[in-house]
């Protein structure tokens, strides 16, 4: 929804944004270290893809309008199924039979597919979101820890309550993504550890039947 901003000339990645230490929320490990300078959006966006940084997350989220416009801009784009309705941290409860904050595989799959290489963004943003999330320094254990050498991947985790946990990707042989992957899990009473061991091991048994 930024880049699409960035697109229509609505929003600069250059433009810097000011906050204070009342706008930190939990796990904000870049924005923590910038409360007197700022960031910009392009960094902002660097620090919520590539370390999942949650106020980042907020910050970005503040430039469109919050939740609703979000969820707005996703069903402009085809996508009825996902909507946001909070910020972060709270939007990670994961209460059963709640749908606020919730998306589906297949719906999310389709949507990442769009953004990566529909005609949605520019190929400049295309480009730009892919480099983002191929620079993904927090999905180690995850997927990545699955792939053969030579692989490409350009993934986004996350995590929630009640032993959520999940990964969007696109990945493939010979350097080039080929595919999209969305794995969700939730309600499992396993460790973190655990977690990323299982989808990792969902991962390697998708390459194994590739």
């Amino acid at each position: 929804a930024v880049l699409s901003r960035i697109d229509a000339g609505q929003e600069q990645l250059g433009r810097r944004i000011h906050y204070s230490q009342n706008d930190l929320v939990e796990y904000s490990p870049v924005t923590e270290k910038h409360l007197t300078d700022g960031m910009t959006v392009r960094e902002l966006c660097s620090a919520a893809i590539t370390m999942s940084d949650n106020t980042a997350a907020n910050l970005l989220l503040t430039t469109i309008g919050g939740p609703k416009e979000l969820t707005a801009f996703l069903h402009n784009m085809g996508d009825h199924v996902t909507r946001l309705d909070r910020w972060e941290p709270e939007l990670n409860e994961a209460i059963p039979n709640d749908e606020r904050d919730t998306t589906m595989p297949v719906a999310m799959a389709t949507t990442l597919r769009k953004l990566l290489t529909g005609e949605l963004l520019t190929l400049a943003s295309r480009q730009q979101l892919i480099d983002w999330m191929e620079a993904d320094k927090v999905a180690g254990p995850l997927l990545r820890s699955a792939l053969p050498a030579g692989w490409f991947i350009a993934d986004k985790s996350g995590a929630g309550e009640r032993g959520s946990r999940g990964i969007i990707a696109a990945l493939g042989p010979d350097g080039k993504p080929s595919r999209i992957v969305v794995i969700y899990t939730t309600g499992s009473q396993a460790t973190m550890d655990e977690r990323n061991r299982q989808i990792a091991e969902i991962g390697a048994s998708l390459i194994k039947h590739w």
